[in-house]
């Protein structure tokens, strides 16, 4: 009995379950019959009067800021206007164009418009270069005149205007049309940079406007003109090299960071693209749009630099450059170009960096014009290059400190130790360089320690203690100080420099490879084969203050992502070691004796503090103690046979805590102690004082000439 209802029931439930599917079977082929027979012209009409169609969201540049948050480089939002093939008839279209370029007239916005007609109330002319081919292209008599094709694309459009500008205005949109080949998911760009009001207008009133887009498109905005040029480097539009190479991530229309912190962190900085999706119905106009896929703006990147302390060093270089070629100092120099850089001398922060001349980022912006490229590229002075790192310079006077250095600690001098500048090297025969006071004053220094040396910057004194350390040495301790090799900052194109050695001796001078002691002698103050960037100067300089610890230069304090998260410092090394070709550090790490250390940093202190230096002048009365050293390293003969003397003047201060190192260097800038007045400056307003009048004390003060 209980297997007989049991058997009931299973086949009750399969029955219901059979009906169920039968039902359903019935609506899904009812609701079929509907769509496709009853309702299937009215949706297939829907469907076709729909155009969907995807979007570029631009992703905003990151902005590029100094430490303490002043936006150096930002991005604005510029609007285009871009059109789309619809399916109007050819009147609505032509109606339409008029009614855009009256909008873009009215608000003074210039559109696309290469059509080689151009008329008159009384004269038709064809202009161009490739007149003839434009004909050929056209299916054009050679000898039709310019009304009779005019009136042909008059006819070809569908125009039945009878203002003949108003023609001529529908004719050059149509034929950039057709020109660059539009289509429903191709667009062609008819105008930029349009103003706010102007887009309010083609938002506000779209049905007069069809297949018309507006594209909201970052800009570069270098805010602080030329400052910091050399730095930020500038953006432009890819390259067709660029772009063969990048083409899985940016289109043809995209700008890359070319120069500068703007080429070495793109990938940070170009932030990732979104999508938007607009719906257009068939007449073009925009039915519904939406975002798709958010765009993500690019990382900022902030500079270790201080806006303010970059535009003092860049207005004193200048303006000591200026000085220097018009004879301001009592004597005139062919100057037109120099560099300076300001270190932290405890953590390698760079706090300035100035390159002059230097040029405007936003002359790139766009596409830079002829006009302003040949005056860049034509100019000796060569403005486009970064000076504190991308050229090398024989450092003269302001090496001596490493030479004091490597024969205190390789024990042939003590702090103690005196020699007897005699005027004359006279130990070989075959070469006896002569110190520069015996040359102006017929007489040596006599007896001097290593501070005195530094002090009166006595070229004996180190020729005798290189002579008694040797090359090997010598070239061991500059190598420490990071001379003879990149420091690694965040920038493109660093110069290794070149240290003077026996290894350069046999690369460069293949004739004569073989090191005699009259090379040692001259490397020991600076000159031979020794050549450094202000850059690589200003770690050396920072070093000798630090207590003689290795210090990594850096000019990026931090890069802040869209979300709000910093990348590591690690990451940020790692990212710019491989993107540079940067190696690790592997010289030896020298302890430094502070003693021998404080001997030569008291000499330094003698050249700007203590009457008879050769800086002393330029820092009598001066608030803060210094220390620094002048450089005056002869690099040859110029076109006329006159010496050329690149300048020097490196200096720390605090004397009794240093802060920060500045070195200063004008090409053919004559004597070292004229470049001082940039480092004062620069420490006037790194400390707070009031440059007004220090400027005011230092004009008062009589010339004195002072070699180094």
């Amino acid at each position: 009995m209980r297997k007989e209802r049991k058997r009931a029931n299973i086949n009750f439930r399969f029955n219901i379950l059979t009906v169920l599917t039968y039902l359903v079977g019935i609506v899904l082929i009812a609701q079929l019959f509907n769509l496709q027979i009853i309702h299937g012209a009215e949706y297939r009409e829907q469907s076709n009067t729909r155009l969907s169609r995807e979007s570029t969201i631009e992703a905003a540049r990151g902005t590029i800021l100094d430490r303490t948050g002043a936006e150096l480089v930002s991005s604005d939002a510029e609007f285009s206007l871009e059109m789309y093939k619809t399916k109007v008839d050819t009147a609505t279209l032509n109606q339409d164009i008029l009614n855009m370029i009256g909008v873009l007239e009215k608000y003074g916005v210039s559109y696309v418009d290469s059509f080689p007609i151009s008329i008159n109330p009384y004269q038709f002319t064809i202009s161009g270069d490739t007149l003839t081919k434009w004909k050929e292209d056209n299916n054009f008599d050679e000898n039709i005149t310019a009304e009779e094709a005019f009136n042909k694309f008059k006819q070809k459009y569908e125009i039945t205007n009878d203002d003949i500008e108003q023609v001529r205005k529908i004719i050059s949109i149509r034929y950039e049309l057709a020109t660059n080949g539009y289509s429903s998911t191709k667009a062609v760009t008819i105008a930029e940079n349009i103003p706010r009001e102007a887009v309010a207008e083609f938002s506000e009133s779209s049905e007069k406007f069809s297949g018309t887009n507006i594209v909201v498109k970052p800009v570069r905005k270098y805010t602080s003109g030329t400052l910091a040029s050399h730095i930020l480097g500038y953006a432009a539009q890819i390259s067709s090299e660029e772009y063969e190479t990048k083409k899985s991530t940016y289109s043809q229309n995209d700008i890359i960071g070319k120069s500068g912190i703007e080429y070495v962190f793109e990938e940070y900085l170009k932030g990732k693209n979104g999508v938007k999706q607009i719906d257009m119905d068939v007449e073009g106009t925009i039915t519904g749009e939406y975002t798709a896929e958010e765009a993500i703006a690019g990382s900022d990147i902030v500079l270790t630099i201080d806006a303010n302390l970059q535009k003092v060093a860049e207005t004193s270089l200048e303006n000591n450059i200026n000085k220097i070629a018009s004879g301001g100092f009592g004597e005139r120099f062919d100057a037109k170009a120099g560099a300076c850089v300001v270190m932290d001398v405890n953590t390698g922060e760079v706090l300035a960096m100035a390159s002059y001349p230097n040029y405007n980022p936003a002359d790139f912006v766009g596409g830079i014009s002829n006009e302003a490229w040949n005056s860049y590229i034509n100019n000796e002075a060569k403005p486009l290059l970064n000076k504190a790192i991308q050229n090398s310079y024989s450092p003269g006077s302001t090496f001596k400190m490493i030479t004091a250095i490597a024969g205190l600690e390789s024990g042939v001098i003590d702090t103690t130790t005196k020699i007897n500048d005699v005027g004359v090297y006279r130990k070989y025969s075959d070469y006896q360089p002569k110190c520069w006071y015996y040359s102006d004053y017929g007489r040596g220094h006599g007896w001097l320690d290593v501070s005195g040396a530094i002090e009166k910057s006595c070229n004996y004194f180190f020729y005798e203690t290189s002579d008694r350390m040797g090359i090997d040495t010598l070239s061991k301790f500059a190598k420490y100080f990071g001379l003879g090799g990149k420091t690694g900052i965040e920038l493109p194109s660093e110069t290794s420099g070149q240290l003077a050695s026996r290894e350069t001796k046999q690369k460069l001078h293949t004739d004569d490879p073989t090191w005699h002691p009259g090379d040692t002698l001259q490397a020991a103050i600076g000159q031979g084969d020794n050549s450094f960037s202000p850059l690589q100067m200003a770690r050396y300089i920072s070093m000798l203050t630090n207590g003689g610890k290795k210090i990594d230069v850096s000019i990026v304090k931090t890069i802040r992502n869209a979300d709000g998260t910093e990348v590591s410092k690690d990451e940020i090394n790692k990212f710019v070691n491989q993107k540079l070709g940067l190696e690790e550090d592997t010289t030896e790490d020298l302890q430094i004796q502070q003693q021998n250390l404080n001997a030569v940093l008291e000499g330094m202190k003698s050249v700007a503090m203590d009457e008879g230096g050769t800086a002393y002048v330029r820092f009598k009365d001066f608030n803060i103690s210094v220390g620094g050293k002048t450089g005056s390293a002869e690099a040859g003969k110029d076109a006329n046979g006159n010496d050329i003397v690149h300048a020097w003047f490196v200096g720390f201060a605090p004397f009794e805590n240093p802060e920060i190192a500045i070195v200063v260097m004008v090409e053919n800038g004559g004597h070292g102690n004229y470049t001082a007045e940039v480092v004062r400056d620069i420490m006037a307003e790194y400390f707070g004082m009031n440059t007004q009048n220090v400027e005011e004390d230092m004009t008062a003060m009589p010339y004195v000439e002072i070699m180094s």
